[in-house]
């Protein structure tokens, strides 16, 4: 499956994100990639670094759009994960949202609530596990890339895939942040013996990276930072190596 990851400068103007990742679903649908991952917040904005607060959010405007990303999905054949902010039953969730043709979208709701997140969100419950063309793949956002706990718990799902959309920028150039968050997602790949894909936005500044690690940690592809850029990758079944069969015989041990 020919997977991509599309960074771009997210804001508080739904219109301006909706029509730049439908710019960028066209451009997947040219290159015949299958899945594209955007950004955490991309639909909507993150706050209070695009808006004071939810309450600034149009949430009919963000329904209508998501009616109209599936409406070109379905026509594209193209499926892709968004980030954006959800207004359930009065209760506002920091949502990813997994596009495919023909589907209603599923969805995950950010669970590592701290700071900005706490003061906005409501804590999610789901899974955050998706089948799709023959691939099991797990989603987390942002700050759960931090706790090992979140991806263990894809790993007992057998993930093929893992996914992390980031919103994390600093006003700031701070490089040392963005090597620390790369080696944090390196890790986590290498703990859970999993390919991982991440987006993020890019201004001011983007300390995570949009890139593809390996199993093993390795760098198989990212963007150039703070710039709007693809990163894509032919993702397969493939077996394990010597080491990858040795850290997944432990593992399945220690989560037995």
């Amino acid at each position: 499956m020919k997977i991509s990851a599309y960074q771009f400068a997210v804001s508080a103007d739904i219109e301006k994100n909706y029509e730049t990742m439908v710019k960028a679903i066209k451009h997947a649908k040219e290159k015949q990639i299958e899945l594209v991952v955007f950004p955490e917040c991309a639909l909507t904005g993150y706050p209070p670094m695009d808006m004071a607060s939810c309450s600034e959010v149009d949430f009919p405007r963000v329904e209508e759009c998501c009616e109209k990303l599936q409406a070109l999905c379905n026509e594209t054949g193209v499926a892709f994960i968004i980030g954006t902010i959800a207004n359930e039953n009065g209760k506002i969730y920091n949502r990813t949202l997994f596009f495919a043709p023909e589907s209603v979208p599923v969805t995950y709701d950010k669970r590592a609530l701290w700071g900005w997140d706490r003061d906005n969100f409501t804590r999610g419950e789901k899974r955050g596990v998706v089948d799709y063309k023959g691939f099991c793949i797990g989603i987390r956002i942002c700050f759960e890339i931090r706790f090992p706990e979140f991806f263990r718990e894809l790993y007992k799902e057998k993930t093929d895939l893992d996914v992390v959309l980031f919103y994390d920028v600093t006003n700031e150039e701070n490089i040392d942040r963005y090597n620390m968050i790369k080696g944090h997602i390196q890790t986590r790949a290498v703990e859970n013996v999993c390919t991982f894909i991440t987006s993020n936005t890019i201004k001011p500044y983007q300390t995570a990276p949009t890139a593809i690690f390996g199993r093993s940690g390795q760098i198989l592809a990212e963007c150039p930072r703070n710039e709007e850029a693809f990163v894509k990758y032919d993702l397969e079944k493939k077996e394990y190596d010597f080491g990858e069969w040795g850290r997944k015989e432990i593992s399945d041990i220690l989560t037995d």
